[in-house]
């Protein structure tokens, strides 16, 4: 597990985490908004990027239901995992979680959840938005 330890590029993002919120960059030349943590602008190559806080909504491009755990912080299967694409612009890999039924094009809200209890690590997880 050493290897999934942050640093210096993903310290800012998984302190938001603990902190209950998804913190994501932008960058200061293009102000397209960056996900994954890095040190330099996919776009534009810029190296000014800073930090600032997501919503965390989005819509989901995409799922699938996993019935085989494939990470330690899966939990128990079947599960849903999905690509979402965030209301900033980027799009991002996470778990669906709450029990709702998931389909394409379903508006979801962030809910950091420990997937493995108390003890585990806070990660990024969705549930999809109730419709009025």
């Amino acid at each position: 597990m050493a290897d999934l330890a942050p640093d210096a590029e993903t310290q800012p993002f998984w302190d938001g985490i603990a902190a209950g919120e998804l913190r994501l960059q932008r960058c200061g030349d293009c102000r397209r908004a960056v996900f994954y943590p890095r040190s330099l602008c996919p776009h534009c190559f810029s190296d000014r990027l800073d930090w600032f806080t997501s919503p965390g909504t989005g819509t989901v491009y995409s799922y699938t239901i996993a019935h085989r755990a494939f990470s330690p912080f899966t939990g128990t299967p079947p599960y849903t995992v999905a690509l979402i694409d965030l209301d900033e612009g980027v799009r991002m890999m996470s778990r669906i979680v709450g029990g709702n039924r998931v389909r394409i094009g379903d508006r979801v809200e962030l809910k950091i959840t420990r997937l493995g209890g108390e003890d585990s690590p806070a990660l990024p997880c969705f549930r999809v938005r109730e419709t009025v």
